[in-house]
């Protein structure tokens, strides 16, 4: 099949190896000039355990599965990586209420190794924490996550498949069982598709609305929920990654660590009407009083504004968060067509396991 994926993102890029993989013939229609541009080059770069989602839930079951995929990916292709697990922190018994569901979501959900600590134990893997108890993920890490888009490329090019940068895809029309794809850039025109996958993330509701035949009542509202990070200064202080028990929209303020084992904190949950990437400085003030909750020895003047990412979600303040959605010609009756919404945390994660699942969609 001649198939196209929208958005060279790490989603994307893993669904058209995928579907190159099994001889499918692949283009990736990217808006920019370069792969993992949009919100796969702005989020924590965490490899996830899988000990928040619903059990049976299409995060839950693709972040196990993706994460297993991803660890045994990294190693066969040399991308840059660690396990160095996280904390899930309490710092009172209502938090640590908390984190004993998510300890039982997680052991239902098939999340490896994962222990409940506290008193001595705790403060042994981590002196400088302040907290009554945790849950440890020993299977958590982190990821030079374009290092691991460069990978993906790499394996999509040698299966021949082939990325078409500066390329906007502006609307999907039928041609018999398959598509017509009308695109816009420097040589705008149509060109004839067996399928497509709309995997572009920010830009994918709006897709969804131009394509053909394609019911619009089966778009789902896009909600821009903004995550702000602050870089630390100094030496640091922890080895695990830190997380307070999860707020509304989120997960909380978390410390994570990059590969030369600098600090960063964020994201937090800014709720904006459109794209802004700017870091306010003043935030600052937040993050120094939701860190200090578990780390009461952050000095001050040390944080300093990082960057920003958006979350594509598709539920607002207050409404419970949703799973990801993908639509595809068993949901919809469409032949050839993969709509994704709603592909945020645990995106990276789960990509290659969302990718087979995925492929089969388009090519049963």
């Amino acid at each position: 099949m001649d198939v196209l994926v929208v958005g060279a993102g790490v989603v994307g890029l893993a669904c058209a190896r995928a579907l190159a993989l099994r001889g499918h013939a692949v283009i990736v229609a990217e808006k920019t000039a370069g792969i993992g541009n949009g919100v796969s080059s702005r989020n924590s770069e965490v490899i996830h355990g899988g000990m928040y989602y619903p059990t049976n839930s299409v995060r839950a079951r693709h972040c196990v599965a993706g994460r297993r995929l991803l660890y045994t990916y990294c190693e066969s292709h040399g991308v840059p990586h660690k396990k160095c697990g996280k904390l899930i922190v309490a710092t009172n018994d209502l938090e640590r209420a908390k984190i004993e569901s998510i300890h039982q979501q997680g052991v239902a959900n098939g999340v490896e190794g994962l222990a409940l600590v506290g008193g001595n134990e705790l403060r042994a893997m981590e002196p400088e924490l302040s907290a009554i108890a945790a849950v440890h993920s020993p299977e958590t890490g982190i990821i030079d996550s374009h290092a691991f888009m460069l990978a993906l490329q790499g394996d999509l090019e040698d299966a021949g498949g082939v990325i078409a940068f500066n390329t906007t895809i502006e609307r999907l029309t039928r041609a018999g069982r398959g598509w017509e794809v009308h695109f816009g850039g420097a040589e705008a025109g149509e060109m004839p598709l067996d399928a497509v996958v709309n995997s572009a993330s920010l830009g994918a509701q709006a897709l969804a609305l131009a394509t053909d035949g394609y019911p619009p009542e089966r778009v789902p509202k896009l909600v821009l929920a903004k995550g702000n990070y602050f870089g630390c200064l100094g030496r640091p202080a922890f080895s695990h990654l830190i997380y307070p028990a999860p707020v509304e929209g989120g997960l909380g303020t978390h410390l994570t660590l990059d590969l030369a084992g600098r600090m960063r904190f964020g994201p937090d949950v800014e709720w904006i009407e459109e794209e802004a990437y700017e870091v306010d400085p003043n935030r600052a003030a937040l993050f120094y009083a939701s860190i200090r909750r578990w780390w009461p020895g952050l000095p001050d003047g040390v944080l300093v504004p990082d960057y920003s990412g958006i979350r594509p979600k598709l539920t607002g303040p207050g409404e419970p968060p949703a799973d990801f959605v993908i639509d595809g010609p068993a949901e919809h009756g469409l032949s050839g067509l993969v709509h994704l919404f709603g592909i945020e945390s645990p995106g990276l994660t789960c990509a290659l396991s969302l990718a087979e699942d995925v492929a089969g969609r388009v090519a049963p």
